[in-house]
């Protein structure tokens, strides 16, 4: 539904963006690695429970860093509307948070502290404005994202015990399109290693089993696969692809080694199960411990599905119509170029999980950095997005 300019406006003024930059400063000034997330959690439980929201702290199967829960809204004759973010950063040396010339630097800024903040703002927004009369918002922030230190079990834990929404909002740093469709992801990984031990060329190596010659020629199957998979291809998404990005093998040049390393990526679109995709490795892996000496190990990681969206979903019109009311213009369509939790909710739930978050820069590096307007205008469209959305009828009541 399209909200009017009044509501718009007191949900506006209800953003603050000194508030916003307290919370995100408090957030990012605690590492918190991947596995590690357990003193930031406290953290945000602190500032949800000073603006008077109370807390809930589920394990999800992870009790060194205990989720953080709250709900907010009268939940009557409503939906409602899941803000999820993950409070883990990736393994890199800590970055301390400062402010510099309307940016906040530091560990966190992009991926996704500025974000989380952000979403923590237009929660205490909407209550603060008055203006949500029905459902309720649901927000959760959890451990155990960054791959590969962690796959989102804590997440998927979190929608078995049943914490989840009718649709969901992310704040990852993506902000220029809508992301409508996004590929599936795995981790490739496969060792190839002999008996006995490195041993220079001429006392012995030339007769030793060539790991390096099995890894060659899997590097050749891998390369026909991705040429195959060319054909597979969506408008916005591009292509499906199984991508080499790291080998290694041996000491010096002139020593026979006993270990070749090899790891990489398959991407696929919708339409492709991951059990395809699984298989389609796992055929080319095949066969190539029949040589004398040789074994082989693999791993196919699954990470995340492939999905697509909704166009007629009600959350769509919601985000879409909350763009145009704070930025003047609706989001065009677009390609999601990464895998995150919005992908998981829409595989385990069904619902959908629009990413939309900062204009970030930076995200996986020591260099993170994020504009202090654009998480008080992520903040907005959080907020009117919430209040558009959550007034519609449930399914579950329309049932």
């Amino acid at each position: 539904m399209q909200l009017s300019k009044d509501v718009v406006n007191k949900l506006n003024m209800s953003v603050k963006a000194d508030r916003v930059l307290e919370m995100a400063f408090e957030l990012m000034r605690i590492p918190s690695p991947t596995q590690s997330a357990g003193e930031v959690a406290n953290c945000l439980e602190e500032i949800l429970e000073s603006e008077g929201f109370e807390v809930h702290r589920p394990d999800a199967g992870w009790p060194r860093s205990p989720a953080v829960v709250t709900r907010f809204g009268p939940g009557l004759h409503g939906c409602t509307l899941q803000f999820n973010a993950h409070m883990d950063t990736v393994h890199l040396p800590f970055v301390p948070p400062r402010v510099e010339g309307g940016m906040l630097y530091g560990s966190g800024a992009s991926d996704m502290k500025g974000g989380l903040a952000a979403m923590c703002e237009a929660l205490i927004a909407v209550r603060e404005s008055g203006m949500l009369e029905k459902g309720e918002i649901l927000l959760t922030a959890h451990d155990l994202h960054e791959a590969p230190w962690g796959l989102g079990q804590q997440l998927a834990q979190l929608i078995r015990e049943g914490y989840v929404g009718d649709a969901a909002l992310l704040p990852e740093y993506l902000s220029d399109f809508l992301p409508v469709v996004g590929r599936g992801m795995a981790q490739l990984e496969v060792e190839i290693t002999r008996e006995g031990m490195p041993v220079h060329e001429v006392m012995g190596g030339l007769e030793q089993p060539r790991v390096i010659l099995v890894g060659a020629d899997l590097v050749g199957k891998l390369e026909a696969i991705d040429r195959s998979l060319r054909c597979k291809t969506h408008s916005l998404a591009g292509r499906e692809s199984l991508f080499v990005g790291q080998i290694s093998s041996g000491e010096i040049f002139n020593q026979s080694p006993v270990k070749f390393r090899l790891a990489g990526t398959r991407r696929w679109l919708p339409g492709t199960s991951v059990r395809e995709a699984e298989m389609q490795f796992q055929e080319a892996v095949d066969g190539l411990d029949i040589v004398p000496g040789i074994h082989v190990e693999a791993e196919f990681r699954y990470l995340r599905d492939a999905f697509e969206t909704d166009m007629d979903h009600p959350l769509v019109e919601a985000f879409q119509s909350s763009c145009q009311s704070i930025m003047g213009h609706t989001l065009p369509h677009g390609a999601k170029p990464f895998i995150d939790d919005a992908n998981t909710l829409k595989e385990l739930t069904g619902i959908e999980a629009i990413t939309h978050g900062p204009k970030a820069m930076g995200a996986h590096t020591t260099h993170e950095q994020v504009p202090l307007t654009e998480l008080v205008r992520v903040a907005r469209v959080y907020a009117c997005t919430a209040v558009a959305f959550c007034q519609r009828v449930s399914r579950k009541e329309e049932t």
